[in-house]
């Protein structure tokens, strides 16, 4: 078993859903991190959002967003990607569990978050991630480290991957102790 979990998927397949459910599930730990949630108006996807674990939110990136730093159609808001990230409570000697949704090619943009991936995954704490299903650079480094399980989630397995993903992560933290 891998001491970090990844879990990947096509979008829209549930990844962040199911992460989000992983973090209440395990709120008996102590749990750092943050996830990713759409901005919508009007039913149109503008954007995203980072959300910590209590609540902090700021813009990762929305299509009227200005600036060279661009994923499709969004701008990307890297600087203050990274000012957040600063504010985020990753290491701290409490933290059991580390949730990072996601490992993108929006956040990868940031070489602050692709040092702190790197750290946090070579860190005694155990780290539990959504990561794009298909990337090069540091996606595909992180795929194929050796202390990572890989998840693979889909429309129709990603309500029965909460358990395994839960009894995985219980195991690991276990382990630790």
């Amino acid at each position: 078993m891998g001491r970090n979990v990844l879990i990947t998927g096509i979008p829209g397949s549930g990844k962040t859903t199911l992460v989000v459910k992983l973090a209440e599930k395990l709120r008996a730990f102590k749990v750092a991190g943050f996830y990713t949630k759409e901005i919508r108006t009007r039913g149109v996807r503008k954007g995203f959002e980072v959300v910590d674990l209590r609540g902090v939110r700021t813009i990762l990136s929305h299509v009227d967003m200005p600036g060279r730093q661009r994923v499709g159609r969004y701008g990307v808001d890297v600087a203050g990607f990274e000012r957040y990230l600063g504010t985020v409570p990753f290491l701290s000697p409490a933290t059991d569990l580390i949730i990072v949704d996601e490992i993108g090619t929006m956040e990868c943009l940031s070489e602050t978050f692709a040092r702190l991936v790197a750290d946090l995954l070579d860190a005694p704490v155990m780290v539990v991630a959504t990561i794009a299903l298909h990337g090069g650079g540091i996606i595909e480094r992180i795929k194929k480290r050796a202390d990572v399980l890989i998840f693979h989630v889909t429309e129709k397995n990603r309500d029965s991957l909460v358990g395994e993903i839960e009894a995985a992560v219980k195991e690991g933290l276990a382990l630790r102790e």
